[in-house]
């Protein structure tokens, strides 16, 4: 370890303050009559989030002032979000940016947005439901359902919103969301906005689903098995086939989040039911993303026609009460499914990059856990110091990776994550694996002690 990353590694340690432990949420008890009213506009200002929310902040900007590095959250690059980025007056091989074909900056992508704009303005200016249904919404829902093979899709503004809203919207008190234990924290949110009861079943583990399913199924009226086409912790793509099969043999519906899975998985990459050739009955929704692989922002909902029309016309946060995508996202969403076909080589390019960087990782003997070699790269680095030196370390270096730490990833698996373009370079990507080693190699003389105790070196 030299001199300079000693000393890095020690004011990671030395700089920060031990996390304090969140107080607890008192118990409501509204005949109080001695309670003390807080201030005007101070409501807020002793509520158990907003503190640790602070006190993290606070946390990570004393790390940037007593180290020198750049601030690891809320980076801004100075143009597009792709595979090179410069923020702060310096270029970094940026691997924090799920852009993965770079449709974001593609010409023809960016001249369909414009176009939109001048002809329907930045904004629909409405619920769809009232006057806000653009023509282009019908043209993208026709495209998504002939993509997923299904009887109609809706897009909407927000990919999160999509999932907890659609999940909210079917579930009720005597129904069950059956989650995969990796799934995404907008399914989670659905289920708490529904009421419901929620279970999970080991990751991608068919025993485990039917294990679980075959004790608790008849508890519950209806059940919706929820489930990812492709992980964005863990780069692993999900068992679809076998988990829905599990799920039809117990009368369950199923939920599938291809927010990372349209625009890379497949031979045209157009997401999981092409992957794996399905019918597309054999899901009840797929709900996705147009922020990723599509190059856009919104969410999307394929499936039966009927289903499609009760959200639609329904469902709080999808059509209704909320105003539909900008027609600027949608262009850019058909412009760019049109990229993907004329220049095949952009999936191409990606996936040889994704078995490129994962061989090199490997080569050097890193951790990729469960990992498939897709272009969702997860190194794993035990222990948040470990993970956040080895990601301060990179940073210096010009590389931007993100440090994932608990309790986003369970602890003991934090890690750097490393999604990948079509547009990375070779050299960039060995470059990033040899620094990498060098780095982890030091990193694994850290303790994993709590933050802001001292440690010599």
């Amino acid at each position: 370890m030299s001199a300079h990353e000693r000393d890095i590694a020690r004011r990671i340690l030395s700089g920060t303050q031990p996390p304090q432990p969140t107080p607890p949420r008192p118990t409501p008890n509204p005949v109080r009559a001695n309670r003390t009213r807080r201030a005007p506009g101070r409501q807020f200002a002793d509520h158990p989030g907003v503190l640790e929310a602070l006190r993290t902040q606070e946390r990570i900007q004393r790390l940037v002032d007593t180290t020198g590095v750049p601030h690891p959250l809320f980076l801004s690059p100075e143009g597009h979000n792709g595979a090179v980025i410069r923020s702060g007056g310096r270029e970094l091989v940026n691997y924090s940016a799920y852009n993965y074909l770079e449709l974001a900056a593609h010409p023809r992508v960016i001249a369909a947005a414009n176009a939109a704009a001048e002809r329907y303005g930045t904004s629909a200016s409405a619920t769809r439901i009232v006057t806000g249904e653009i023509p282009l919404y019908r043209d993208l829902e026709a495209r998504l359902a002939d993509i997923y093979d299904t009887g109609d899709a809706l897009v909407t503004s927000s990919g999160f919103l999509t999932n907890a809203a659609t999940i909210a919207f079917l579930l009720g008190e005597a129904d069950v969301a059956v989650c995969d234990a990796l799934a995404h924290a907008s399914l989670v949110a659905g289920t708490q906005w529904a009421g419901c009861r929620r279970v999970t079943f080991r990751h991608n583990d068919p025993a485990a689903l039917e294990a679980l399913l075959r004790t608790s199924r008849d508890q519950f009226d209806r059940a919706l098995v929820i489930l990812e086409g492709h992980y964005s912790m863990d780069g692993d793509i999900g068992r679809i086939p076998e988990l829905a099969a599990v799920a039809r043999k117990y009368d369950c519906a199923v939920l599938v989040d291809e927010a990372h899975a349209l625009g890379v998985l497949g031979p045209h990459g157009l997401g999981s039911r092409e992957h794996f050739d399905l019918p597309g009955d054999l899901v009840d929704i797929w709900a996705g993303s147009l922020s990723k692989g599509m190059g856009s922002t919104g969410g999307f909902i394929a499936g039966d026609r009927d289903l499609v029309r009760a959200i639609k016309f329904a469902a709080p946060g999808m059509a209704l009460y909320t105003a539909g995508p900008s027609p600027s996202n949608v262009a850019a969403v058909l412009a760019g499914l049109e990229v993907m076909s004329d220049e095949p080589q952009r999936l191409a390019r990606l996936w040889s990059n994704a078995r490129c960087f994962s061989a090199a990782l490997r080569a050097r003997g890193m951790d990729l856990a469960d990992s498939e070699s897709t272009p969702i790269v997860p190194v794993i680095v035990p222990g948040e110091v470990r993970a956040g030196f080895a990601a301060t370390a990179l940073l210096r270096r010009g590389i931007n990776a993100g440090a994932i730490i608990a309790p986003t990833v369970p602890a003991g698996t934090e890690r750097l994550r490393f999604f990948l373009t079509s547009e990375h370079t070779e050299e960039q990507l060995l470059t990033t694996a040899d620094a990498l080693a060098e780095i982890l190699s030091d990193a694994r003389h850290i303790p994993d002690v709590a933050l802001g105790q001292d440690i010599s070196f």
